[in-house]
């Protein structure tokens, strides 16, 4: 029997962990979204494309409507190459020249048919891979003249807390691999033009969980010892306990202003000096309402 080669779990059966099949994909959503950091989203947003199931299917996610293994058909608006094109087209006449490929790693054997569709509608934009971290290395490789800006999360440094919440105990080992491949693809630097847009680089993101200080601060030392403190780190604070989810009680509260301060002390004092550091009230600022006619409804 093969194995599913899009990601690391390999899994030996169609639909597999994630539940997603790439002949029939399923998009959530293609909106504008000016919530990403500055030179990725700039004054008009960016426009993300929202693909359906996940394949960490984490326990607390934020966009957990769209990223089950089984979602609402109802939230599904796009289900072929052709659509994801043409909304994207649509979209890009009002954002950013910049699309973000959102959760895409389920169906990153569609990453080149998408950008070449745009291509052959004459359209050109900067293209942002938005993933969790937990990517093939091959993958990675067979996508890379596709993808200008890596946007991967780097969760956790602790095996039994990847387990735990996320169901993948490899995870540390496996983004670490990945993470090193982008940044060999696209190095330390984050290259802008005249309007201040990023056009190629590499961003990586942590986002700081209730009681988990020291998991975050393993992950900044491992950026800074085996990437570079050169690198541009979004350090994030928007952790909330989505509402509907059952959830381990460490996770059932916000972050606390002293657990945060930690990681921030911690940022700085490995030399990362590039990136952003979120305000401790993001919680309040980024909530997606999918299904609705825009993602994010709350403040940006």
């Amino acid at each position: 029997m093969t194995h599913c080669p899009k990601c690391p779990r390999k899994c030996k059966a169609k639909p597999g962990f994630c539940n997603s099949d790439s002949e029939h994909p399923e998009i959530a959503a293609v909106y504008a979204h000016t919530g990403e950091e500055p030179p990725i989203s700039g004054k008009k947003g960016i426009s993300n494309i929202f693909f359906a199931h996940c394949n960490l299917q984490c326990v607390y996610c934020q966009n957990h409507s769209i990223s089950r293994a089984e979602v609402d058909p109802t939230m599904i608006t796009l289900h072929s190459v052709d659509e994801i094109v043409d909304a994207t087209a649509q979209s890009l006449k009002k954002t950013e020249n910049i699309v973000g490929l959102v959760s895409a790693t389920q169906y990153s054997d569609l990453v080149i048919p998408i950008v070449e569709g745009l291509h052959k509608k004459g359209l050109y934009p900067t293209i942002v891979y938005n993933t969790n971290g937990y990517e093939s290395v091959d993958v990675l490789r067979q996508i890379a003249d596709y993808v200008d800006i890596y946007l991967p999360d780097f969760k956790y440094s602790d095996h039994v807390l990847a387990r735990s919440y996320s169901n993948a105990a490899d995870y540390p080992d496996v983004a670490a691999a990945a993470l090193k491949e982008m940044y060999n693809q696209k190095g330390s630097s984050l290259p802008t033009d005249n309007d201040g847009l990023a056009f190629r680089g590499l961003v990586v993101r942590h986002l700081v969980l209730p009681g988990q200080v020291d998991n975050s601060i393993r992950c900044l030392e491992w950026l800074a010892d085996n990437l570079s403190p050169n690198i541009y780190v979004s350090l994030m604070a928007q952790y909330y306990p989505p509402e509907g989810i059952k959830l381990p009680d460490q996770l059932a509260r916000r972050l606390k202003a002293e657990e945060y301060e930690q990681v921030v002390d911690a940022f700085y004092s490995l030399g990362f000096h590039r990136g952003w550091v979120q305000e401790l009230d993001a919680s309040e600022c980024y909530r997606p309402h999918f299904g609705t006619t825009t993602t994010f409804g709350n403040k940006q």
